[in-house]
């Protein structure tokens, strides 16, 4: 996907924490589980990626992407202002934590140039999602970075190893530079993921929000084939009092797998 190189100032703050300082710059601009919290990964990780396949273009991964209308009670964007435009202005003081950050900035957390991503956020107009309107209320709005990547041969498998391995190598947190910004990752644990295609892990990273407290988001990487999908959720007005910033939505992930080959 060809990204802008503008606002990716509250793609940066997700990706690290959504510091207070880069929320304010922002404002101006249930399915089965299989996983085991130990490891992280799926227990349906038997089935490989064909060795043969060759990986996806950006442009078939493009159409593989979840569009405007195909999931009610969410807007779906492009993400082109808001997510990071390469893995070269995401950088961490760990080189086994890179998966781990490029998963939660929507970019391949393998060995790949064929990667895509978009946003996914909750439609307040939607019957589905519908929730209070006032002001006090505009920032209480999920919003999920997915993500999709494509690899040749064996190479999906090797980025989801390279993310399950990420998240041992990196429990004690890491340093993070997005887009000149820098973010602290106090710790790194293991979570049960939603179990969908044939292997998943899925993690949760801890961040200081600028000596302000920390708050901890949710992240979950799914391979299905020689594809995959990484997905990273943020709750704006939970991110002000930090605490929790919402788990994945399982509408989000079903419904983006369900589209991959």
């Amino acid at each position: 996907m060809k990204r802008s190189s503008g606002a990716r100032l509250c793609a940066t703050a997700a990706i690290g924490a959504l510091s207070l300082s880069l929320l304010t710059a922002c404002s101006d601009e249930g399915s089965k589980d299989t996983t085991d919290p130990k490891t992280s990964a799926s227990s349906s990780a038997a089935a490989s990626s064909d060795p043969a396949a060759k990986a996806l273009t950006e442009a078939e991964l493009e159409k593989l992407l979840l569009a405007q209308g195909e999931l009610k009670g969410y807007k779906v964007d492009s993400g082109d202002d808001t997510l990071p435009a390469s893995k070269s202005v995401v950088k961490t003081d760990k080189p086994a934590c890179d998966p781990l950050a490029w998963a939660t900035a929507a970019l391949a957390p393998g060995d790949t140039d064929a990667s895509v991503g978009n946003t996914v956020a909750e439609d307040k107009t939607s019957a589905a999602t519908a929730k209070p309107t006032d002001l006090a209320d505009a920032f209480d709005i999920d919003m999920t970075f997915v993500g999709l990547s494509s690899y040749a041969g064996d190479g999906a498998e090797k980025a989801m190893k390279a993310v399950s391995d990420g998240v041992a190598a990196c429990a004690g947190g890491f340093g993070l530079t997005a887009d000149s910004e820098k973010t602290k990752i106090t710790k790194i644990a293991a979570a049960k993921g939603s179990g969908k295609g044939d292997e998943t892990v899925a993690f949760t990273e801890e961040v200081d929000m600028d000596g302000q407290g920390k708050a901890t988001a949710h992240a979950e990487v799914v391979r299905k084939g020689n594809t995959v999908a990484t997905f990273y959720t943020v709750n704006f007005a939970a991110m002000a009092k930090g605490g929790d910033l919402g788990t994945v939505p399982a509408a989000v992930i079903d419904a983006q797998v369900a589209k991959l080959k």
